[in-house]
């Protein structure tokens, strides 16, 4: 395919698939079905960055089927991992239950069947609400029905050759001592405490011993079980460096992406698939992590978590795609403080996929196209929207907080930003209404000023905060502009940006008139100096 021609919608996505699809061709296997695979974490609350690897997945789904082949989201709910740590705000009752694996674990919150369900049903959540289609699979029953058994029998007769390879490819030696395997002990349930270390070929059974063991910085105590376990129907399971590879050939999975956090497990599992279970592993792609807004990594563990639920207490679920797809790269800042730019960028793509607006750059015109198609799942709305600055709406949801959306829907109607009242509005006022109750939104942005516009916001701010009562707002900016020898449309335009952050908005005048001409003069005198 030359570089000139699109893959596709034109996106990494499409870019990704292909490379997956040219792969599949090279190896000579069946693409009746390609698999695509996400791993959800059931140990503490699943976050964007855990609802993203599904979602990224599920776009790749979408792309391959788009190429004419069948595929399918495999959402894997590893819930026979051990409690390593009871994350942040959740009761210290859970301390009993470290090291056991979370399905289970009774639920803290008593509303499903264990620990480890209540944890994958938020996830789940979340994708139903954004509109993904998936195949969820747990851990605790695959393992439970024996689906791993064969993978399993094969890795630890395997063994010694997998630990010394381990300890070749990352530098970690336990696996020359223990098997990559974890049974759950028959006396105490835990997982961790009881190592394996020897397996009966003939029977299939593993012996373990229940022993104390270092989880992080934790140290816990085994119970001491000189235990027997039968793989085929004790319930155990295989560690993460081998347990990946046993399922994707299980479930025949061909793309998985993985976070950067997990490259050691990838490598190792990548060469088990190869060489061990003679199943060439999926194709890839690493992304970088999200980081709250301090740089720390968003982590179940720590309680510094962004959800999908509560993203959607402000923002749209397109607003979570737009964010999920826009690009795999490079590690971001993630806070609610960005579901404002989100949602209005959503509106600019929206725009260009309607021509609307013009582009000269064809190369980004059919990006931001492509991006807008999977946004919506690939399933376009047949005709835009009335389209409102979500900043706009913060900014009049903050001035009425009774009779809100009778008000700002009034407003709105009188700028002649909409020309009718819809649900989508009323929908978008609610979301910006709980935004504007929940967050300072006074936070100055950065603009580039040259000393005139600095006067002229001065000269602005100067009139607006006199004591008498400004007469024609609009005329007098203006004037203003004119003696500055600024053109009138690149000072409304500052002013826009400073208000709104964006370049263009309702009638200037009105209004500075309904935020409050002294409330706005503050804010230009913070720009003036």
């Amino acid at each position: 395919m030359s570089k000139q021609e699109v893959i596709g919608k034109g996106t990494w996505i499409d870019k990704l698939a292909w490379e997956l699809l040219e792969r599949e061709k090279s190896l000579g296997r069946n693409t009746k079905l390609l698999k695509v695979e996400s791993g959800l974490g059931a140990s503490g609350i699943p976050h964007i960055g855990s609802l993203g690897d599904a979602v990224r997945a599920y776009g790749v789904k979408l792309a391959l089927e788009n190429f004419g082949f069948k595929s399918e989201l495999v959402a894997y709910s590893d819930d026979l991992d051990g409690l390593r740590k009871i994350p942040e705000g959740f009761p210290s009752s859970l301390e009993e239950h470290l090291a056991k694996p979370v399905s289970l674990i009774p639920d803290p919150f008593g509303c499903h069947e264990s620990y480890g369900m209540h944890m994958s049903s938020i996830l789940l959540e979340g994708l139903d609400r954004l509109g993904i289609g998936y195949e969820f699979k747990r851990a605790y029953d695959t393992y439970r029905q024996g689906l791993l058994k064969e993978q399993i029998h094969t890795i630890l007769v395997n063994s010694e050759k997998i630990g010394n390879k381990i300890e070749e490819l990352v530098g970690q030696e336990k696996y020359q001592k223990f098997l990559p395997y974890f049974p759950v002990c028959s006396n105490c349930n835990r997982l961790y405490t009881a190592e394996a270390y020897e397996y009966l070929q003939d029977e299939k059974k593993i012996r373990y011993k229940c022993q104390d063991t270092l989880i992080g910085s934790k140290n816990l105590k085994g119970c001491g079980n000189d235990g027997m376990a039968d793989i085929t129907k004790d319930l155990g399971k295989l560690a993460w460096k081998v347990e990946f590879a046993a399922r994707w050939q299980a479930f025949d999975i061909r793309f998985e992406a993985y976070g950067k956090d997990i490259m050691d497990s990838v490598k190792v599992n990548d060469w088990v698939a190869d060489e061990i279970l003679k199943f060439p592993h999926p194709h890839h792609v690493k992304y970088e992590m999200f980081l709250d807004k301090g740089g720390k990594k968003i982590s179940k563990s720590l309680g510094n978590v962004v959800t999908a639920q509560n993203w959607l207490k402000y923002g749209t679920a397109k607003s979570i795609l737009l964010l999920l797809y826009k690009r795999i790269t490079g590690a971001r800042e993630l806070g609610f403080e960005d579901i404002p730019s989100l949602m209005d960028e959503y509106n600019e793509l929206e725009d260009i996929f309607f021509g609307k607006i013009k582009l000269d750059n064809e190369a980004k015109v059919v990006k931001a196209k492509g991006l807008y198609q999977y946004v919506n799942l690939l399933n376009p709305p047949k005709n835009s929207s009335q389209h409102v600055s979500y900043r706009l709406l913060i900014e009049l949801c903050k001035i009425f907080k009774e009779n809100r959306l009778q008000l700002v829907t009034k407003k709105l109607l009188d700028y002649g930003t909409i020309k009718n009242i819809d649900s989508q509005i009323e929908e978008l006022i609610v979301l910006a209404g709980n935004f504007a109750d929940d967050f300072d939104t006074q936070q100055k942005i950065e603009i580039k000023l040259d000393g005139s516009l600095k006067k002229a916001l001065q000269e602005i701010a100067d009139f607006l905060s006199s004591e008498n009562e400004p007469q024609y707002i609009q005329n007098s900016i203006y004037q203003i502009s004119k003696a500055n020898n600024i053109e009138p449309k690149d000072l409304f335009k500052t002013l826009y940006q400073i208000m709104l952050s964006t370049d263009r908005g309702p009638r200037i005048g009105p209004f500075i008139n309904d935020i409050g001409r002294k409330k706005v003069a503050q804010t230009l005198y913070s720009y003036a100096r």
